[in-house]
């Protein structure tokens, strides 16, 4: 059986930024199943939250954006929503759900922008 491991960075703070993000640890599924990730941004500035991929030695990949004001979904390129789909359980609690396939195993993780620090956050 095929495993596909979707990790999450945790506790990666910038030290000027106002907003810490944080995630879940580790998930592992099979190939077929669902996975859902979430990303909680602390404080919401009305900015996309968006999700990257990156595979162990490899450079991070634009997965989605998503705006919960009016719902916007963007997708960086070989990404679609076919797999990949986000939505937000509050202004400040969002989800990436993936319908994994071989090849998906990655860390993943979330971005915003932080108004008060300007710069961008990840976890």
């Amino acid at each position: 059986m095929l495993g596909i491991v979707c990790s999450l960075i945790t506790a990666l703070t910038c030290v000027d930024a106002a907003i810490t993000l944080t995630q879940e640890p580790i998930k592992t599924v099979s190939a077929g199943q669902q996975v859902v990730l979430n990303c909680n941004i602390q404080r919401y500035d009305r900015n996309y939250v968006s999700w990257y991929k990156q595979v162990p030695g490899g450079v991070p990949q634009y997965v989605l954006s998503f705006l919960h004001s009016n719902s916007l979904l963007t997708f960086g390129t070989r990404f679609s929503s076919d797999q990949f789909s986000s939505k937000y359980l509050s202004e400040i609690d969002f989800q990436v759900i993936i319908q994994a396939e071989r090849g998906d195993s990655a860390l993943y993780f979330c971005q915003t922008w932080d108004d008060s620090a300007e710069e961008d956050v990840s976890q």
